[in-house]
């Protein structure tokens, strides 16, 4: 064991000397630690998808639809910020799962060179006292395990937002926000009558989807917003076209979300008039709703459009957005499953606001491992099956999610994550000065940042070939490329990035 942590850390100190010759353009090369169970940077074997990734596409597409795939990984190879497709190429993930490995591996570790998730995931894994919870899948809204109150005060409750205390599980995203649309409608209703208790003719009519049991409210979005693809999320999605057409949808108001210009200091005054021209088309909307007997019982938003173009807004129209559904009676919730779990530098995103009363609900899932979303009190059923499926989410990925709090906090990786994303934000500003013809609008939180790209074309090229030099990344948007790094990318692999990034812009036409 001893001889082969000296050839790894020998072998490691040549392969860094070599790295940072190899890649001293634009950002400077970190210094790393020596004993790391990581990769020391990207491996390239073959173009991406290679042979193999083409033809289990191949096999695949006999079976299912793989239009969307770009290439299969293994699993089993891949380690720390790094995936490896069965081509072997290796590569420095910029995008992890869409937004959804909190953690990948722990640096520290050097001797249990584990896989792309981290040692104490693992350990969860291979802990005794956890294989019930993973031989058994208890329909937990009827039949929970004992120790199901003691893990989600451990976990989920221990980052529960500003004023919440209850939280629902749920399995995905959608789900997530499909459910707290319900909790939304079911609360708003309880308003309007002034009791729980619903009327022998409105229980009728519900089942037939019929008022007065199937009522004409409605949720008010944003253009540019993404909440699932759920029918009723579906309603309030607004991004792409192919996610939407062909399937009916609800009657419920949208309302155009600010379109900011860069450089924001430069631009002020035109993005604060920008920002009240949206907030004046809410209210308006609210009102025009509500005179068509389809009243909005709530508003949802997220505080970053992730797929709809990593879009921004400044904390104050967030917090006004707030003031405006609390005048109107409208319930407010804050969609949080790409933004929460730490990638913009504090655990939440609204959290930025600086609001004692953040929301009514914030929902979660992605860096989370699990679904579902907090609430206040008001918001909780007071009956059986209202808010309800078969599993309601899975206990295992709470399990997990203890871990990877545990591991945030003692790796303080919150401060890892405003130091990572310094280095990205300024390297990507210097790359849309030294490419203005192809780039432009650098942001972000965090290491939750963005820039956008010439065109659609030449965004999706240029993901290719900095693929194929070695790097994953995603796109979002018209023309925008999305960077989500997982919560314990460092400095120097910011460096690293950002200097394949250059080479690969440093080809573009």
């Amino acid at each position: 064991m001893a001889s082969n942590l000296l050839r790894h850390t020998v072998s490691l100190q040549h392969s860094l000397r070599v790295s940072a010759r190899a890649h001293r353009h634009v950002s400077q090369t970190a210094a790393k630690a020596l004993v790391e169970s990581e990769f020391d940077g990207p491996l390239m074997r073959t173009e991406v998808p290679g042979p193999k990734s083409r033809e289990l596409t191949k096999q695949l597409g006999q079976i299912q639809n793989v239009i969307a795939v770009n290439f299969f990984c293994n699993y089993e190879a891949s380690r720390g910020n790094y995936l490896v497709d069965v081509d072997g190429n290796r590569m420095l993930d910029v995008y992890t799962q869409i937004a959804s490995i909190p953690i990948g591996e722990n640096a520290s570790i050097c001797i249990l060179w584990r896989r792309y998730n981290h040692p104490a995931l693992v350990k969860v894994m291979t802990d005794s006292h956890n294989l019930s919870a993973f031989i058994n899948r208890p329909a937990l809204g009827v039949l929970p395990p004992d120790n199901l109150p003691e893990k989600l005060n451990a976990g989920l409750l221990s980052v529960a937002p500003r004023g919440m205390s209850r939280v629902q599980t749920m399995a995905c995203g959608s789900c997530s926000n499909e459910n707290a649309y319900k909790a939304m409608f079911i609360w708003y209703r309880n308003q309007q009558r002034g009791h729980t208790d619903p009327s022998p003719e409105e229980l009728k009519s519900s089942v037939i989807n019929q008022s007065p049991g199937c009522p004409d409210l409605s949720i008010l979005s944003f253009m540019g917003g993404f909440h699932g693809r759920t029918l009723g999320c579906l309603a309030t999605t607004h991004t792409k076209a192919i996610q939407k057409v062909d399937v009916p949808s609800f009657d419920w108001p949208i309302a155009p979300f600010p379109k900011l210009q860069y450089p924001l200091e430069e631009f002020k005054r035109e993005n604060a008039q920008e920002e009240a021209r949206c907030l004046e088309q809410v209210e308006d909307l609210i009102e025009k709703w509500g005179k068509k007997s389809r009243p909005v019982a709530g508003i949802v938003i997220e505080p970053i459009q992730a797929e709809g173009g990593d879009n921004h807004a400044s904390f104050d129209f967030y917090r006004k957005l707030r003031e405006i559904a609390r005048k109107h009676g409208c319930a407010f919730h804050v969609d949080e499953v790409q933004t929460g779990g730490g990638a913009t530098g504090r655990f939440w995103a609204h959290e930025h606001w600086g609001l004692d009363d953040p929301a009514d609900i914030v929902s979660f899932s992605k860096k989370m491992l699990t679904g579902g979303y907090y609430h206040k009190e008001d918001f909780l059923p007071d009956k059986p099956f209202r808010i309800f499926n078969t599993w309601l989410g899975d206990q295992t990925k709470n399990l997990f999610l203890t871990e990877v709090l545990k591991v945030i906090k003692r790796e303080r990786l919150l401060e890892e994550v405003k130091r990572s994303g310094k280095v990205m934000l300024h390297g990507l500003y210097e790359l849309q000065a030294r490419y203005p013809h192809l780039l432009s609008k650098a942001r972000g939180l965090g290491t939750f940042c963005a820039i956008d790209v010439r065109d659609e074309t030449t965004r999706n090229n240029l993901i290719f070939k900095a693929r194929n030099k070695g790097v994953v990344l995603g796109g979002c948007g018209e023309r925008s490329i999305r960077f989500r790094p997982a919560l314990v990318f460092k400095e120097h692999h910011a460096h690293l990035f950002l200097n394949i990034f250059n080479e690969a812009l440093a080809e573009m036409k």
